[in-house]
């Protein structure tokens, strides 16, 4: 088989065979390019020790030179090159206490993950597949190289790293590897938030995010994520659901955009249920309030999982809003612009949408024609150029000032009060009218 390779990952390679020494793209470049897809990066492994390969090159850094890994700079970009090894004892589940320097590329493809992630490609020599990865890409087959136990032990992200790329490639993941995660799933306790945070997010906007379920399955959401194993244990009787609320979860990210802020909205947006769950005489169960609950509960799991600031406003305030009915009238419409937020609008559409679509067939289609209300509302306030908020209002805090009003909280209150008066009716935001009514 032959793989194309970029031109400086092959004069890498090219300098280092001709220095007597092997080397090889290797890992999931390979994979990636065997699946007919443009690799992220390029890794290179080889027999040269670190600072064998450090005196062929005129720009090195010592990125990982304890474990063997040396980053060669080409024409502005970074490349990997990393000795062949053997790595030592894992006490902390993530990273090896040692590693040996080995010159047989066998040895150092054996401490990798799974066997997709295991093969290597030399332009002269080919490909070198000794466990197995492409048949099991022919199966769409996630399996361990050698023994799954070993290699989870070793490090317990990769089992979160086998969901993640079971959701990328659609692939089964094998009973063996399968059995592995369930016995050692807590120790994903030892991995850090960001670690986790990381593969979670590529598992959701993944074409697969249903996958989820199976995290749930193997008791891996227990760990970092034990709101989610609550959900799909909690039941919905009534007339307008016809899934747990996990199930609803599931279904409603299948059917939104593989957007990070949208589908971790679309994880979080019914959280609250649980908590917030009722059950009347009749027998059917009532949720109130459990947006505003949700919001809270998501808010706190994204600070957990150690997400940035902005994504955990954006996706709180779309959890807190999903369930918003109101009258399709502009006025309405830019009130609630003004609440959420600009930056989160039309997206609260999408959200909508797939809710709608993952409940059942009760009043299914009277709520997808409400919904279509509300849009042509919105998109009448976006032909207008409604004013929404304070940065497209006619006058600001300077012309307050220049009118004699002192700068402090009463030039706020004023300008606020002045959106309010804009809001219900947008003649009003001239200059002109504003300061007369100043």
């Amino acid at each position: 088989m032959q793989i194309k390779i970029p031109e400086n990952v092959e004069k890498i390679i090219n300098t280092l065979e001709a220095a007597g020494f092997e080397a090889y793209a290797v890992g999931g470049c390979v994979r990636d390019s065997i699946l007919n897809r443009e690799p992220n990066d390029w890794d290179i492994t080889t027999s040269a020790s670190p600072e064998q390969t450090k005196s062929l090159f005129k720009k090195t850094f010592d990125t990982g030179i304890k474990h063997g890994t040396v980053s060669v700079l080409l024409d502005h970009v970074i490349y990997e090159v990393t000795t062949y090894r053997i790595d030592g004892e894992y006490a902390d589940s993530r990273h090896p206490d040692s590693v040996t320097f080995t010159d047989k590329l066998s040895e150092d493809l054996l401490r990798r993950d799974f066997t997709i992630n295991a093969m290597a490609y030399n332009p002269q020599r080919g490909l070198v597949d000794l466990y197995g990865g492409q048949e099991d890409i022919k199966k769409g087959i996630i399996r361990c190289v050698g023994n799954a136990e070993d290699r989870f032990s070793e490090d317990a992200l990769r089992i979160l790293r086998a969901l993640r790329f079971s959701a990328q490639l659609g692939y089964d993941i094998d009973e063996e590897t399968k059995l592995a995660i369930k016995k050692l799933a807590p120790n994903l306790s030892k991995i850090s938030a960001e670690r986790i945070q990381t593969e979670l997010v590529k598992l959701l906007v993944s074409d697969h995010p249903e996958r989820l379920r199976l995290a749930y399955e193997l008791g891996v959401t227990k760990v970092f994520l034990p709101e989610f194993d609550v959900m799909m244990e909690t039941g919905q009787n009534n007339p307008h659901h016809c899934y747990s609320v996990g199930e609803h979860t599931i279904v409603v990210m299948e059917n939104i955009r593989n957007d990070r802020v949208l589908r971790l909205a679309a994880l979080f947006h019914d959280m609250g249920k649980p908590a917030t769950k009722t059950t009347d005489e009749n027998g059917i169960d009532h949720f109130k309030k459990h947006p505003y609950v949700g919001a809270k509960m998501a808010k706190d799991v994204m600070h957990r999982l150690k997400f940035d600031n902005d994504t955990i406003s954006k996706v709180s305030r779309f959890v807190e809003f999903h369930d918003w009915t109101i009258e399709a009238n502009p006025k309405y419409i830019r009130r609630y612009i003004n609440h959420i937020g600009e930056d989160c609008f039309p997206e609260i559409f999408e959200i909508n949408e797939a809710d709608r679509i993952a409940q059942s067939d009760y009043k299914k289609e009277q709520k997808i024609a409400q919904l279509n209300e509300l849009r042509e509302a919105y998109e009448e306030v976006v032909r207008n150029k409604d004013c929404v908020s304070l940065k497209t209002l006619a006058v600001s805090g300077k012309d307050l000032i220049e009118l004699g009003i002192k700068p402090g909280p009463e030039i706020g209150a004023i300008l606020e009060r002045l959106l309010a008066a804009v809001i219900d009716d947008p003649s009003l935001n001239t200059k002109e009218k504003l300061i007369k009514m100043i």
